[in-house]
């Protein structure tokens, strides 16, 4: 029996290395009538990505196929009827990869011409993308494509083959809907150094014991070579020599090496394990207004699914120190030119009257907005948004704006009267309060804001030196793109809200932090951590407390021309941006919860590649009181102007208090508290180190009862430092105390003389050897542990 099943295999595997020869003579006779590529005829710049308007096809190369010449649909239902035959075939073929090179022709290669591929039809056949690597030795340079199925399917059996025709040598490695998990989004990458890729494994052949079909073979490879390859962006994953990894456990002694392990997007405990609202929120009290809660609608008359109504019925003027000056108070005068010398009149009738005359241009929109700011007409610029309105937008939008979205936005503005009828109060510094406001109430102060209409709130010199800027009058000068985005995003808020009023209410809490922990007797142990470099806090840390890496005015730029975590998060959730109005700038133990806020845009980059994208629709579940289950904290950093600056004992104290501040709820159970989604807080612009700035965050969510998941956009490497040091921690049990006591111990011994910017041992290293003499043999060296490049004596 044991000899019929060999021979069995040896004839399978004969059949199948038959079948993938007649593949490539099928694709050399399908390809004969277009251009041939060839290596020599490959210049080194000669590949160039593109994207379509479609956004999910990539061109590669000068030279277009399509992979429905790749196979014959014919071919392929054989190739499924020898995998399904091949399940009484044992775990392993019996060949090497020596066998397999040798018999697998790759004088040719194939390279995505940048469409859907089309495959034949079949129920476990889908439409493929396609994924690129160029890759040349130093005398030719050529594309390398992948095609992979956006789609998961243990019966899927459609293969990919890649290609590389530098020499009679080069080998032949098939790629299946396993590298799903690895690839997800089509990503071009060069690497100028790749010199040869080898098949490492044979193909297995594995039971589907669930189905009793055949799951998915897996193919394997090594890259040989220079291992840094450039991440062309964020949400696009390489293909390099890094990403391999060793596997454990083979099957019949054969060796398993996975060019990219799935589990490398993400370390630690899984995603879902981890606490989210409203899963994990006890129930809610009703809704009541206190001595530090300010409710400004009817909550007896709360219902889902009904507009809330505001309270009082009707106005309250306030015009002092602790509330809001309102555009629409009795109070708001404006100076004119009369007859018996200087008179004042009612601003808010001039708005009134100024806003209600109609816009048919950009330029009326600017005259409007200086008749009742004529001071500032001479500093006040509006080339942003005259560009958007005569170059960006098509005439059909240009016509929706001015026609339908802006008279809609004057009468949201002009119904503040009706609307905001509570005196709203100031949040200042060193008290504890919440507000909630409508969303309709927020739509109506940022209308206004947009037509920047709130007094005293233009100048420096005013009583709201102290507070962000609220009119969006910086959001219209210069000609930078990112202004014609921040726009693009802001009007698809007011074009959504003026079609359909939102619901909901949403809370502010600005919470001051008056007894901070003593850090170093504290005996709490790290809690769970899940670390990824893909993804982002708004998608996938959705209903966790969501960290906004703020600026001490809330905001940052959003209104300017700051374009980076705080200020986008502040544009795809517009309604954060009324907090500027009311929010004081935070001290250093204070920060601002908001909770509630819907999101109504997407975007792609970062900074000058931020886009706008569309408009999203926010499914967000509400609570009791008719929040979306947003939870975000703003947390300021401290900006250091030298690197090691940060290590000073009183500074980690600071941030660690901040970070507790913004994390722990009082008298909260811990099961009841939702994991927090954080990142690279306080780093980038701000100069903060990425790995302190991981831990001080993972010790402040332990002392306030948190789990974490942490998202280092991008960055694998510092996804690996973290959580081998969370692990390391773990595994000796190592209490925060003890963790803070050797953060100052780095700093005496380490960075209080250092003669250099930077110090010569990364603080991961000091932790691995204090914590555990001597270091262990596999930590990752100072460089590649701190993120740092190694550091010489200052020459100067």
């Amino acid at each position: 029996m044991e000899c019929r099943l060999t021979q069995i295999r040896t004839c399978l595997c004969d059949f199948i290395l038959s079948e993938l020869l007649k593949t490539d003579e099928t694709m050399d006779s399908n390809t004969s009538g277009a251009a041939e590529v060839k290596t020599e005829s490959v210049k080194p710049d000669a590949a160039k990505t593109s994207l379509t308007d479609g956004k999910d096809e990539l061109f590669c190369g000068p030279q277009q196929y399509d992979i429905a010449k790749d196979c014959k649909a014919g071919e392929i239902a054989q190739r499924e009827i020898a995998y399904q035959n091949s399940v009484d075939c044992g775990p392993v073929c019996g060949m090497d990869d020596s066998d397999v090179a040798g018999r697998i022709n790759t004088d040719q290669t194939q390279c995505s011409n940048g469409q859907k591929s089309k495959r034949p039809s079949s129920p476990d056949l889908y439409t493929a993308k396609a994924n690129c690597v160029d890759t040349h030795t130093s005398n030719s340079k050529s594309a390398l494509c992948f095609r992979i199925s956006p789609t998961k399917d243990v019966g899927t059996s459609n293969d990919v083959e890649m290609l590389s025709p530098h020499s009679p040598n080069d080998k032949t490695a098939v790629f299946n809907n396993s590298f799903d998990k690895i690839l997800n989004d089509s990503a071009c990458a060069e690497d100028s150094d790749f010199a040869k890729i080898k098949v490492v494994e044979s193909q297995q052949f594995v039971n589907d014991s669930d189905s009793g079909g055949l799951s998915r073979e897996r193919a394997h490879l090594v890259a040989m070579g220079k291992q840094d390859i450039e991440m062309a962006d964020v949400h696009e994953y390489c293909v390099s020599s890094d990403m391999s990894q060793d596997l454990s456990g083979s099957q019949s002694g054969a060796t398993s090496v996975s060019l990219h392990n799935k589990d490398e997007k993400w370390l630690g405990t899984p995603i879902d394990e981890l606490n989210r609202m409203p899963q994990c929120a006890p129930p809610l009290s009703k809704l009541k207004a206190g001595p530090n809660h300010t409710v400004t609608i009817r909550t007896d008359l709360l219902r889902e699914g009904d507009v809330p109504v505001p309270y009082p019925s009707k106005f309250r003027d306030s015009w002092d120190d602790v509330s809001v000056k309102m555009p629409c108070s009795e109070k708001n005068l404006f100076p004119v030119d009369t007859e018996d010398g200087n008179g004042l009149q009612s601003r808010w009738e001039l708005i009134q009257t100024s806003l209600k005359g109609g816009f048919k241009s950009s330029l009326d929109v600017k005259d409007s907005i200086l008749r009742y700011n004529t001071t500032q007409a001479k500093r006040w610029d509006f080339t942003a948004l005259n560009l958007l309105c005569t170059e960006c937008l098509e005439h059909l939008e240009v016509q929706q704006v001015f026609e339908v979205i802006l008279p809609a936005m004057v009468d949201l503005a002009l119904s503040a009267p009706r609307l905001c009828t509570m005196p709203i109060p100031l949040l200042k510094s060193r008290m504890n309060h919440s507000l909630t406001l409508s969303q309709e109430q927020i739509g109506c102060l940022l209308a206004n804001a947009f037509f920047c209409t709130f007094p005293r709130r233009n100048s420096r010199k005013s009583e709201y030196c102290n507070y962000p800027e609220i009119n969006f009058y910086r959001l219209f000068e210069g000609s930078s793109p990112r202004k014609i985005e921040k726009l693009k995003t802001l009007l698809c808020y007011f074009r959504r809200f003026t079609q359909t009023k939102p619901k909901g209410l949403v809370t502010f809490t600005r919470q001051t932090l008056n007894n901070p922990p003593n850090w170093e007797s504290s005996q709490t142990q790290l809690t769970s951590l899940h670390i990824t470099c893909e993804g982002k806090i708004e998608e996938d840390g959705y209903g966790m407390l969501q960290v906004d890496f703020a600026n001490m005015f809330v905001g940052g730029g959003v209104t300017g021309h700051g374009l980076v975590q705080e200020e986008i998060r502040f544009l795809i959730n517009p309604e954060l941006i009324v907090s500027r109005l009311f929010t004081e700038a935070l001290e250093y133990n204070e920060c601002l919860i908001i909770t509630g806020t819907e999101q109504y845009s997407k975007y792609s980059g970062y900074a000058e590649s931020y886009k706008w994208e569309e408009s999203y629709k926010d499914e967000t579940p509400r609570d009791d009181w008719q929040r979306r289950c947003t939870e975000i904290v703003a947390i300021d950093a401290l900006k250091y102007r030298n690197f090691l600056d940060q290590f000073v004992p009183e500074k980690m104290t600071r941030e660690l208090n901040k970070a507790y501040c913004g994390f722990f709820r009082n008298n909260a159970n811990s099961k009841h508290l939702s994991a927090v989604a954080t990142g690279n807080w306080g780093c980038g612009a701000f100069g903060g180190d990425t790995r302190l700035k991981a831990l001080i965050q993972l010790m402040a969510a332990a002392e306030a009862g948190r789990d974490v998941a942490y998202f280092t956009f991008g960055d694998s490497e510092l996804m690996k430092d973290v959580h081998k040091m969370h692990t390391f921690l773990k595994k000796n049990e190592v209490t925060v105390g003890s963790l803070y006591l050797l953060l100052d111990q780095y700093a005496s011994e380490v960075c209080k003389n250092c003669p250099t910017t930077r110090p010569a041992i990364s603080l991961y290293n000091f932790i691995y050897e204090k914590v555990s003499p001597p270091a262990p043999t596999n930590v990752p060296d100072t460089a590649k542990d701190s993120g740092m490049s190694p550091v010489m004596p200052d020459s100067q």
